[in-house]
């Protein structure tokens, strides 16, 4: 009984180990950006040239988001401010991500470039 339980728990505990696909790889470092991105533009303590970045809502169903990702990562302004920096990394890495790791194993449902320049209700990215 002792040995059962023991067997159980420990494929419990490996089915949670499991890597992450690369959907929920690149949903979940999305989901990571958008929220830093938001943090950063109400934050006091940044730079004004925080005002000028373009906006970083995104939606990894809507194939504009490669191009959202490109113009963020391109963007001139902000070189000096650390957290626009390791928000830029994270933008870039979600963008290697999508070209290249996960390619074909991604389905965009949309191409509506305006969509992206609102913020996302919680509906179409949490199922």
């Amino acid at each position: 009984m002792l040995l059962s339980l023991i067997a159980l728990l420990s494929a419990a505990l490996l089915a949670s180990a499991a890597p992450p696909t690369c959907y929920s790889r690149v949903l979940s470092l999305s989901k990571e950006i958008t929220e830093s991105f938001k943090e950063l533009q109400t934050s006091k303590d940044v730079d004004s040239c925080v005002e000028t970045l373009p906006r970083l809502y995104l939606d990894i169903h809507n194939y504009c988001v490669l191009a959202k990702l490109r113009d963020f990562v391109a963007y001139p302004r902000c070189d000096t401010v650390v957290e626009v920096n390791e928000l830029k990394e994270k933008a870039r890495s979600l963008y290697t991500i999508l070209i290249s790791y996960c390619r074909r194993d991604l389905v965009f449902l949309t191409d509506d470039c305006n969509a992206l320049e609102i913020p996302i209700e919680h509906s179409i990215t949490e199922s």
